[in-house]
Order: structure tokens, then sequence, then C-alpha cells
């Protein structure tokens, strides 16, 4: 297969006029004749703005039906070369007879495709979801957003499809992908009902809206292939013997329990289910505390992004503008934007009483007129004031309580320029120096879901990380014109970007109980859906090389 990357397209093309520009602009750089007949599709298609008088879209693409040998000798360009793509494989079975059904705990992005991969090649799992099913959870997060009561087993973080589906369901990824999971896990959405578009956006999303039918589309599948999927039920306790998983007891939202016999148990839980982490270190589970990141929420207006980043406001035929931002500060800690929602809303994402946590989600048009993302502070387990293994849990559980506290319940806002004033306070040191002047851009109103309320913000965070929040704010504010604004809007608290957990496993993904399979983000090994979903891809791998499927 032949691969050509940096393919330019001016943006003034309209989208349904693209292909044809490309196809041409192959045919060129492949000094092809036009009779010549040949098949491409697109790899990958990013925007390149790092000329503000001149963006455009770069794109890689893939072409098979040619004489490869004689297209490489005609063509000495080096951005045209021959590649043999990764095809995934998902291994062949084992040999050892399965103890009762597969279990896994918890339906988000890892636990989602670790039971779509064991059912369709006939491990039959069961999954357990302590939330609603997608269609009846949209519904309850609408209504907790609308009238502030929350239900703390079904919300943001707990039901079908986990915390990512109330996000913008970006599916990039930094992790190494030599096997094609990621590959895999983007055919997978495609399959289930994702734009195909995401196959080779640079920065692919699928957006809020859809991903409640692309997951629901998964669950069907596996209900298809003999897996069974329980919602309104939580793992309340995990059975052992001789150092190995022999079942799990379950309790519904009716009070019923039920002691499941198996010898496999897959720990999806997430980054939230702080009872279940509990009653798994109370279990003697290993596990550790580990680094994390905390902050808040930042709005500005998509308009003015879209200027810093494209040179214009109302880019045409370009997708609304992201950014990417980092920095160290003068006490070493790290800053970092995450999770940037390009025309989004930030969202009360709580999901424990008298806790408020928020987080930021963006529809698949992105059309919103705010942009915001997590402007976040690394945090390690010295910050939390304690060496428990479950000391980070107990640091965010404070910082919520915080947030919930400044906001009476609501979600606090406050604007950058009064936040600055009042952790400078007037005073010289790290993070102060830049607290003499507020950016210009002009006053506009939150986009959030759920309930909000101007508040004190900047009393949320300890001293030492308000001021690193500063200093990153005002570094950020060099590199992009605008960012440092005193109008751009702050609410808090960010406290759930990764989990601050670590549950110990080794080369076969076994925790040290020997049956019990910690995987993706809840348990340290993932950071967003797409490295979820690889991780409960290669768990069911793992799973499958040991064993063999279940017969009917």
């Amino acid at each position: 297969m032949i691969r050509i990357s940096q393919i330019t397209v001016k943006p003034e093309y309209k989208p349904e006029e693209v292909q044809a520009v490309l196809e041409k602009k192959i045919r060129k750089r492949l000094r092809l004749p036009e009779q010549a007949k040949f098949r491409w599709q697109t790899v990958k298609c990013s925007v390149d703005a790092r000329k503000k008088s001149d963006v455009f879209l770069s794109y890689t693409v893939d072409v098979e039906g040619l004489e490869e040998q004689a297209v490489l000798k005609r063509c000495k360009d080096k951005s045209v070369s021959r590649v043999e793509p990764v095809t995934y494989r998902f291994p062949l079975s084992g040999k050892k007879e399965l103890s009762g059904r597969p279990v896994i705990v918890g339906t988000g992005p890892a636990g989602l495709f670790c039971g779509y991969m064991l059912a369709l090649h006939g491990y039959r799992p069961v999954l357990l979801e302590r939330g609603r099913q997608v269609e009846e959870r949209c519904g309850i997060v609408e209504a907790f957003w609308e009238n502030g009561v929350l239900d703390t087993e079904c919300n943001v973080q707990f039901g079908e499809g986990g915390a990512g589906t109330f996000s913008d369901g970006k599916l990039n990824t930094l992790v190494k992908d030599k096997e094609g999971r990621n590959r895999e896990v983007l055919r997978i959405f495609v399959e289930a009902g994702a734009p195909e578009s995401v196959l080779y956006e640079g920065k692919p999303h699928i957006g809020t809206d859809i991903l409640v039918d692309v997951v629901r589309h998964m669950r069907q599948t596996i209900l298809a292939h003999g897996g069974e999927v329980r919602f309104g039920t939580k793992m309340t306790k995990l059975f052992t013997e001789n150092g190995r998983v022999t079942g799990v007891l379950t309790v519904t939202g009716k009070g019923g329990q039920e002691r499941l016999e198996t010898g496999t148990v897959v720990l999806a839980i997430g980054h939230s289910a702080r009872d279940t982490f509990q009653m798994l270190y109370d279990s003697r589970v290993p596990m550790e505390a580990k680094s994390f990141a905390v902050g808040l929420r930042v709005e500005h207006p998509q308009e003015m992004v879209n200027l810093s980043q494209y040179g214009t406001a109302t880019p045409r035929n370009l997708p609304p503008a992201v950014y990417k931002l980092t920095a160290q500060t003068s006490e070493g800690r790290g800053v970092y934007s995450f999770c940037m929602c390009p025309g989004g809303y930030v969202v009360n994402a709580s999901s424990e009483e008298g806790r408020l946590a928020v987080n930021g989600m963006s529809y698949r048009a992105r059309d919103g007129k705010n942009a915001n993302s997590a402007v976040v502070v690394s945090v390690t387990p010295t910050d939390y004031g304690s060496a428990h293994p479950l000391g980070g849990l107990a640091f965010q559980r404070r910082l919520e309580e915080k947030a919930f506290e400044v906001g009476n319940g609501k979600v606090p806002v406050e604007r950058y320029g009064d936040f600055k004033r009042a952790v400078c306070g007037g005073e010289a040191g790290p993070g102060r120096q830049a607290c003499q002047t507020d950016g210009d851009t002009a006053e506009f109103a939150p986009q959030i879901k759920g309930q909000w309320q101007y508040a004190p913000v900047h009393r949320i965070l300890p001293e030492a990380l308000n001021r690193a929040f500063v200093e990153g704010m005002e570094a950020f504010g060099r590199t992009m014109d605008g960012f440092s604004s005193g109008q751009a809007l702050l609410s808090g608290i960010e406290s759930r970007t990764s989990s601050p957990v670590r549950i110990h496993r080794d080369a076969s993904g076994q925790s040290e109980i020997r049956g019990l399979y910690p995987c993706g983000e809840g348990a340290g090994y993932a950071g967003g859906i797409t490295s979820a979903a690889m991780d409960g891809i290669r768990i069911a791998e793992q799973i499958a090389k040991e064993y063999r499927p279940l017969r009917e």
C-alpha cells in the first residue's frame, strides 16, 4: 500500500468538493495518467494553522491498486512511501475452562469494550452497571441539571457509557498502538453509529448526542452474542479463596442481593466509584495512591479562540478551533489544559451528596457560544496529607465539599480578574507578579448545564494550587491572545481528571488475587475514552488467551 502525506487543501472548498480535489492531487503527486484506476482512503486529516495568513487542511491518504514498485521508482517525493497497515487480530483462545461466566463491573468504555470483545468471541460475559441504561440515564441527568436533585447511583459519572457519555467524546490518544487496538476501537465506534470521519480526523470526537446511540448499539451487540447487562446492580463484595476470585455479591436498587459464582472478574469501575474502592481496599486488594491533577474549568468565547488560533473569529469550512497548553511553574508544578471542549458546555458532574464536581462536554456540532477546558495543576500523594492508598480520594472529597459550600450547592463561577486579585493580594512572589493587569475581552455569559451562581471560586483550592493556577493562566495568556483576560470565566471544581488510585496488576492483567483483572481509567491504566476502550480490549485478550469460550 502506498501512503501519501502532507496533501494540502485550502478551506475555501466545501466538504462535498474535497474528495474530487484530493483525487486530483493524488494523481499529480504519483504522476499518474488520467486513465489510471486506483482505490484510496483518508488516513488522517488535521488543520495546519501555524501561519494565520495561510490556514489549510493537511491530509494523509493510503492508495491501493497500483504497481507499487513502479510508482515508488517514479516518485522521489519523501511524502510518498510504502506502508504495511496494522490489522487487529483477536488472539486464539486458551485451553482452560472458565469457572462461571466472566463478570465485568462497570459499563464505561473499558467495561463496554471488554464485554463487547468477549461476547463476540463466545465468552458470554455478565456486565454489572450500578446506574441505568443510557436512554433512561439521559433523562435522569437532564432532570438533575434542571432541578438540582442528585441521583447518587445514576448521574454524569455512573450509568451505561461511563463518564465519557457526557463529555466531548474525544477519541484522540497518545497510547502507542503496535497491535492495532486504537484503530479497532474507532472501527467499532463507526460500526455502532459514530461518524466515519472519526477514523481519520486528527482530533476525532463523537459528541454527547451521538454517543448515546453508539453506546446503545454496542449493548445490543453484546446481548445478541449471548452477553448479559444488568442495570441498577452494584457489586458490594468480592469473594476470594486461596488467593483466587470465587464470586461477587451484587445489590440492586430495590435492595435485592445475589451472589454470582465466577472465577473471572474485570474491575472496570471508573474513577468515581469511591465506595467500591473502599470495599476493595477492605478486601485487601493491592493498590496504591497515584498522582493526578485538579483545577478549574475555564470558559472563553469560541470566537476569541478561533481568532487566536485561525486569525479569524468566523472561519469558513473549518472546525471550531481547539488548543492544548502546558506550563511549568516557578515551584515546579505542571499546569496544563485538559479535555478542551470547543463550542461546549461546563456540566455539573457531581456524584455524591454535599460535594460538587464539574466537567466539560460538547455536542457533535460543537456550535455552542463558548469554548471551555479544564486548566489543572498536577498533584502528588504528598499533597494529600496522607500516605494511605485512598488518600487521593479523601483529597478530592475535601475540594468537592468546598466547591459545594461556596456555590451553595450550585456550580460556583468567578471571573478570572476577581480570582486573580483575590489570590495575588498585592503581594510579590511566584505567580503574583503577573497580577497587575487584566485583559479587555468583553464580558460574556457562562454556558453551563446545571444550576450555577457567581461565587468566590478562589476559596476552593489550597493557596499553593491557586498560585500555580494563576501562574499557568498568565503563561497561557502570553501564548494565546486573550486567554488570561480578566473576563474569562472559572468554575469548579475539576477533580475527576483521572483516578487517584492504581490497583496493581501484572503482565497477564491480573491482580495478586488471581482472576481479578483491574481495567481502564478507574484502575489507573488509562486516561480517556480511547485509551480506556483499548485497555478493555487488552484485558479481553488476556482472558481469551487463558480460557476457552463457554459452551451454550
